[in-house]
């Protein structure tokens, strides 16, 4: 990929931030004698993309897709670089990307610990029934109903496992797979690391069909690639347990939501959390996961926040800053391959 070549020569760079979703403004220390100034926006959408990049080299991205027909030379002339803010580029184009060489970094292993504890407040609200049991406290069904006993039962209708008795299968081991391991393993469960789908065999890891119908907790920590879509779908179903609950932190689409839903009122599965969803923002007119359809399902759903924490705002703004300040110098970090 091209590098910056204003390193040496003074030069004003023209940064356009396009979602302001942090309380603090990145300062970028550049190397003398170079400038910049820092356009700033709350919120982008789409049809908004292309006029406020107009005159950007460096563009610092959340959330926004950018897709092939932002990425033109005549809708983004000055395009150099696009500054990600997390670790996933599944909704950049590269592609074009790599065509013009316009550098693309992230910003990695910044939310690793508030994705992985997330991962395991999903695993607890799941196995215990904790959403289940509250809405129907909320609704009076203690008083009417005596004990509640039978809500933490799974389909087999056994009470919930504890976490000596749990067998968590975790697919992807980056670094929030890694933290999830390290959390699971303090627990007192035993640990499976899922090779690849696909691959009978793989050094140091479970087979993937092996782990699918061995795990009672399948946590999904995996980047989003053509190899991953519907990674999850109604064999796999199919092949877990009946008390096996599926923890989702990785990507929308990793998981086939019909098939999650149609498990779990087939009760071939025990539960499920996601954080994330194949449209987002997710509503019950695009995702079968919400709604009132769903709703006695041990299902829990969050907007996609699991990376939400003070240390991943305090760790991307650092890690952002550096990214832009290392391409300006003509020594691009983190860089998306």
């Amino acid at each position: 990929m091209a590098q910056s070549s204003n390193s040496s020569n003074g030069h004003h760079h023209v940064i356009v931030l396009l979602e302001k979703f942090f309380p603090l403004t990145p300062v970028l220390d550049l190397p003398a004698p170079q400038t910049y100034e820092l356009r700033e926006y709350a919120h982008t959408r789409p049809d908004q993309l292309v006029e406020r990049i107009r005159d950007a080299e460096i563009i610092i991205r959340t959330v926004l897709p950018i897709r092939a027909e932002a990425l033109t030379k005549a809708a983004s002339p000055n395009l150099q670089m696009i500054a990600v803010v997390g670790s996933g580029t599944d909704s950049i184009d590269l592609d074009a990307c790599r065509t013009r060489g316009i550098v693309v970094t992230n910003t990695p292993h910044c939310n690793t610990s508030a994705v992985a504890e997330h991962a395991l407040g999903m695993y607890f609200a799941v196995r215990r029934s904790i959403p289940r049991s509250h809405r129907l406290t909320q609704a009076g069904e203690w008083a009417k109903r005596g004990m509640l006993l039978n809500v933490l039962h799974g389909p087999d209708d056994r009470a919930p496992r504890t976490c000596r008795d749990e067998v968590v299968g975790i697919l992807g081991y980056g670094g929030v797979g890694q933290k999830v391991a390290a959390l699971s393993t303090a627990l007192g469960m035993r640990v499976l690391l899922s090779g690849r789908k696909g691959v009978p065999e793989s050094l140091d890891r479970t087979p993937f069909d092996q782990v699918i119908c061995t795990a009672s907790v399948l946590i999904l920590c995996l980047p989003k690639t053509p190899d991953t879509i519907d990674y999850i779908a109604t064999s796999e179903f199919e092949a877990m347990q009946s008390d096996t609950v599926l923890i989702n932190v990785s990507r929308g689409g990793i998981v086939d939501e019909e098939a999650l839903v149609r498990a779990l009122k087939k009760g071939e599965i025990a539960g499920a959390a996601t954080d994330v969803f194949l449209k987002e923002p997710a509503s019950e007119k695009d995702s079968p996961l919400l709604g009132t359809k769903v709703q006695d399902l041990n299902l829990v759903t969050t907007p996609h926040t699991a990376w939400v924490a003070e240390e991943t705002n305090a760790n991307y703004l650092k890690t952002l800053e550096a990214n832009v300040v290392a391409f300006v110098a003509g020594k691009p970090i983190n860089v998306v391959r």
